[in-house]
């Protein structure tokens, strides 16, 4: 597990097997780590710096997940920097089009934070919720890609 600081953000950690990522956490105030650095910790200090940074070409230890959940997990990853859809939006672009509440139960579950974008996920009225993490967090991220962060 390494860990990293954003100036701003906090602190958050990465965690591999061989060149697999197993987790992504988010980095937040006030936590206590040694800060490291490899290529994806730098791409994820530029995407919080501003940069419209891809994380595509990561490869993520999906050995636990369903069929349906690698499918949200495609098309989760293929929602463009600065857009947004909702649950019932992503449910559908993954095959299953009344599944928005396990869509929504997924992306609070995500352990890939940016790589996974699940803040790009709204609700069908706002922008609904962000785990432990919370609105505001959520907003603030939306806000860095330039989307509609008033949702």
């Amino acid at each position: 597990m390494r860990s990293y600081e954003v100036e701003g953000w906090g602190r958050g950690e990465v965690a591999y097997e061989g060149r697999r990522l197993l987790w992504h956490e988010l980095p937040r105030p006030g936590r206590a780590a040694n800060a490291a650095s490899d290529p994806l910790v730098e791409r994820i200090r530029r995407y919080f710096a501003g940069e419209p940074v891809s994380f595509d070409d990561v490869r993520l230890d999906l050995s636990w997940a369903t069929p349906f959940q690698r499918a949200l997990v495609e098309t989760l990853r293929a929602i463009p920097h600065g857009e947004t859809v909702t649950y019932g939006e992503l449910a559908a672009l993954a095959g299953r089009p009344n599944a928005q509440r396990a869509a929504g139960t997924f992306c609070a579950r995500n352990r890939f934070g940016l790589v996974v974008p699940c803040h790009r996920v709204v609700a069908a009225g706002g922008i609904g919720s962000y785990g432990s993490l919370g609105v505001e967090y959520k907003r603030r991220l939306l806000a860095l890609e330039g989307a509609d962060a008033a949702l």
